[in-house]
């Protein structure tokens, strides 16, 4: 009972309603910054930092923080359309900044798209070629310099057989090695030497009976790597966070009934030590119902032990409203944070996808907030970055 009460406090969780509470921005170190929208949809899927000056945050939109503002800069083929998006960002200086992502079929030429920040204006760069009846698309970036970047993503062949794409920049050239996949995704990465890369997914149908899934870089190839899974139905990872060969944090969701059974999806961490994962326990808000669903979307830190998870999680009730989730570590153990949520209309819909750490106590967490008919781009940041 306590952990309910905890819940509802800190989730603006009410007799199964859904509503967000007073108590709960105010009790955050976290607030909500306004940030610009230019399309008429605008969610924000990744991130990326140079300094506390020179922030990037990318998906339906484009915008950059120069250390006092907030400003939206076009990018080639990304309108807020739903026609393309941009999925992963690498910051490298405020004159060189990197971003991928997928153009949708319908567009000409359908599949990736890469470009560069020139310190003025983003411009398409040439990628590696596939050749005719190849469509990639790019579901993450990560870096460890200037010439050791990293597109993740996966690559359809022919239009039937399915590969997981890696792409890697040298300074030089865009060159991509693939592994066979199956029916398989990966949907984050993150690496800290040019010999320790990770990237994370899922194995299977997506949220039927699909399971978690690691892929490292040694420095000569990508190879599986086990991971549990938890319960009996879909689980699945979407984000990965590596501090150190023997350090590398992993999150997503679980599901403890099979299909067709329905259940409330709970949060799902998993941690690498340098031989193997396990499932490390992580707080729910409820679930007080089937629909009650808590997501894990993406891991930022300030240090390796002070680390936030986020994501969103589902009302009670059966409405649909989603509220940001906010997990951090200490150290020891993971609990709940109070989390800000600014939609302001009739139906609450916030998710948080990426953070990034330009300073120390410096977070920033990004998203999407939708506000009908449209979404708009979401950033929530530590008030000790104001400092």
């Amino acid at each position: 009972m306590k952990l309910i009460q905890t819940a509802a406090l800190l989730g603006g969780f009410i007799l199964g309603s859904f509503s967000v509470i007073a108590s709960q921005a105010q009790g955050s170190i976290f607030k909500v910054v306004p940030t610009p929208n230019e399309h008429f949809d605008n969610g924000l899927q990744a991130a990326s930092a140079s300094s506390p000056n020179d922030i990037w945050a990318v998906g339906q939109s484009t915008i950059h923080f120069d250390g006092t503002n907030w400003t939206a800069f076009p990018a080639p083929k990304i309108r807020g359309d739903n026609t393309g998006y941009l999925a992963g960002v690498v910051d490298i200086s405020p004159t060189l900044a990197w971003a991928a992502g997928t153009v949708n079929v319908g567009e000409s030429n359908p599949g990736q798209v890469i470009e560069q920040w020139n310190g003025t204006q983003w411009s398409e760069f040439p990628g590696p070629n596939f050749g005719s009846g190849n469509t990639p698309a790019v579901f993450a970036m990560t870096s460890t310099s200037a010439n050791d970047i990293w597109a993740i993503g996966d690559l359809l062949v022919e239009g039937q057989e399915l590969f997981f794409l890696f792409e890697h920049w040298n300074g030089t050239a865009w060159t991509f090695t693939t592994v066979e996949s199956g029916d398989a995704f990966l949907e984050g990465a993150s690496a800290d030497a040019t010999n320790d890369a990770w990237a994370v997914g899922f194995n299977g149908p997506e949220n039927d009976d699909s399971g978690t899934l690691a892929m490292h870089y040694n420095g000569s190839s990508w190879q599986q790597v086990a991971t549990p899974d938890v319960g009996a139905g879909a689980n699945q990872l979407n984000g990965v966070l590596a501090l150190g060969p023997n350090d590398v944090w992993a999150v997503g969701f679980s599901t403890p009934e099979p299909p067709p059974q329905e259940a409330a999806t709970l949060t799902l961490i998993e941690h690498y030590d340098g031989t193997s994962w396990r499932v490390v326990p992580s707080p729910n808000i409820g679930p007080n119902s089937i629909y009650q669903s808590n997501r894990l979307f993406g891991l930022t830190a300030n240090s390796p032990s002070d680390i936030w998870a986020f994501g969103s999680c589902f009302a009670a009730d059966g409405s649909g409203h989603q509220a940001t989730l906010l997990l951090h570590y200490d150290g020891t153990a993971w609990t709940i944070a109070p989390s800000p949520d600014p939609s302001e209309g009739g139906f609450l819909s916030d998710l948080l996808f990426a953070g990034v750490r330009p300073s120390p106590g410096n977070i920033w967490i990004f998203g999407t907030e939708d506000e009908a008919p449209h979404s708009g781009t979401l950033a929530i940041h530590t008030a000790a970055g104001d400092e």
